[in-house]
């Protein structure tokens, strides 16, 4: 079955809340799921780590383990995606325990670089203080 316009494509599926699936959603996720082994632990990863992203005490535990088993199925993206999440360690570890972050801020400098980069070449400074403050 091709996706069509009103048929999501598996990624979609994949990293949607499976509350928030319609049942013919979850129906398809489950035959691609049972498509072959991969994408059957590739699915069932992609659930886990969800439920990491909830900051709460443990989560660094169940982050190690996330990890050995992520390498265990052995796909190259999630290797490379277990190798950069040990390589900031303390930070992830941070991120997936503690409820303090730091997205509004990041928010804030998201929406300016995207204002300077619509504005790159056609006016100065006083555009650009007046896009950011007025918005």
């Amino acid at each position: 079955m091709w996706p069509t316009s009103d048929t999501p494509h598996a990624g979609r599926l994949l990293l949607t809340h499976p509350e928030n699936l319609r049942p013919k959603d979850t129906t398809l996720l489950d035959k691609i799921a049972a498509a072959c082994p991969e994408m059957t632990a590739l699915a069932k990863l992609i659930h886990d780590f969800a439920a990491l992203l909830t900051p709460a005490a443990g989560n660094d535990v169940k982050l190690t383990e996330w990890i050995a088993a992520a390498r265990a199925v052995d796909l190259p993206h999630l290797r490379s995606l277990t190798n950069g999440l040990e390589i900031d360690r303390s930070t992830v570890d941070a991120g997936l325990t503690l409820p303090y972050h730091n997205g509004r801020t990041e928010g804030v400098n998201t929406r300016t670089k995207r204002i300077m980069r619509q504005m790159h070449g056609r006016a100065g400074f006083d555009l650009l203080r007046h896009r950011i403050l007025l918005p």
